[in-house]
């Protein structure tokens, strides 16, 4: 095969591997979102759907202008070719990535099964929701228990981009119901987190995932504005949310140093040039987080406010009183 014909294969298989890859992500796209997704006309769209459909993809459509493509669950998965007892050797695997962390990745894998359960046959579909049932993921100490059904339910909201009910119960046992647009999960290394524009509110929000309750779609899609960082924002909320009182100090630590310090889950952190970083930590009390802060045996400066930074001058003479000559 000449060399530029060599190449216009592979440039053909790519875009296809593309257009699948875009397909999986949500229920249903345009011919023209497929287009301007994939870099391509809409001419080469139509033809590359056809194409797929001929090696195996179950791709539905709809006429007219607002009309759609759609992969249908229960496709087959090539260019794979997966065997069944594969397929599902596959889907336990990403499963349990994603609820251990054991690759470090826990959204890519999240993200790998999501796509994976869209194409699996109908009756492989099913021995996973057995296992599902069956399994038990054992939490680490103080993990709150979380079931993959939930975990993928929250998951695939993130992906559909579609306005959502959600029934919520808080730490305090009390039930709400709320609207939210879903955005992205979160996990900490202990817990995973929900974070989702509170539309009543119009305010971005974590919710513990294990306390979610229900995720139910009300089929509104809706275009996210400017979303936060969502790790910074679960940041913020499990290091400062919990305590009636925060403080913000000043470390002469660079960033990377600082983190190592006070871990991203009890404080959040900023950068102060490339030699100090600023963090805000919460506490009980002023006195509390004194303690706190000289328990970090390092130097530093509270920022603010006032009571916590008399309450840690009063602990270090204490100390050195306890500790003189006389």
């Amino acid at each position: 095969m000449p060399v530029e014909d060599f190449r216009s294969v592979v440039s053909a298989s790519a875009r296809l591997l593309r257009l699948v890859s875009v397909l999986a992500a949500r229920p249903s796209w345009t011919c023209a979102e497929l287009a301007e997704r994939t870099g391509v006309t809409e001419r080469t769209v139509r033809r590359d759907v056809a194409r797929l459909r001929e090696i195996g993809y179950v791709v539905e459509s709809d006429p007219g202008p607002w009309g759609g493509y759609r992969l249908r669950a229960g496709s087959r998965v090539p260019p794979l070719i997966l065997d069944d007892e594969e397929a599902l050797a596959v889907a336990v695997g990403l499963r349990e990535a994603a609820l251990s962390g054991a690759l470090g990745g826990d959204q890519a894998a999240l993200s790998a099964l999501l796509k994976l359960r869209q194409v699996l046959p109908g009756r492989i579909a099913e021995r996973l929701a057995e296992m599902d049932a069956a399994f038990v993921h054992t939490p680490r100490p103080s993990e709150p228990q979380i079931t993959p059904g939930t975990l993928l339910e929250l998951a695939a909201a993130c992906r559909r981009g579609e306005r959502a009910r959600l029934s919520y119960r808080d730490g305090k046992g009390r039930a709400t119901v709320r609207e939210v647009d879903p955005y992205r999960l979160v996990h900490t290394g202990r817990r995973w987190y929900f974070v989702a524009r509170d539309v009543a509110r119009d305010q971005w929000r974590t919710f513990r995932a294990d306390r979610v309750v229900r995720l139910q779609p009300a089929g509104r899609p809706v275009e996210l504005t400017d979303p936060p960082d969502p790790a910074r924002l679960v940041s913020r909320s499990t290091a400062n949310g919990p305590y009636p009182l925060s403080a913000t100090i000043r470390l002469p630590l660079p960033m990377e140093r600082a983190l190592r310090l006070i871990p991203a889950t009890v404080g959040t952190h900023r950068p102060d040039g490339p030699e100090a970083t600023i963090v805000d930590v919460g506490g009980p009390d002023a006195d509390g987080l004194a303690g706190y802060l000289l328990g970090l045996a390092t130097p530093l400066r509270v920022l603010g406010p006032e009571a916590v930074r008399q309450a840690l001058v009063r602990r270090v003479r204490e100390l050195l009183e306890d500790n003189g000559d006389g």
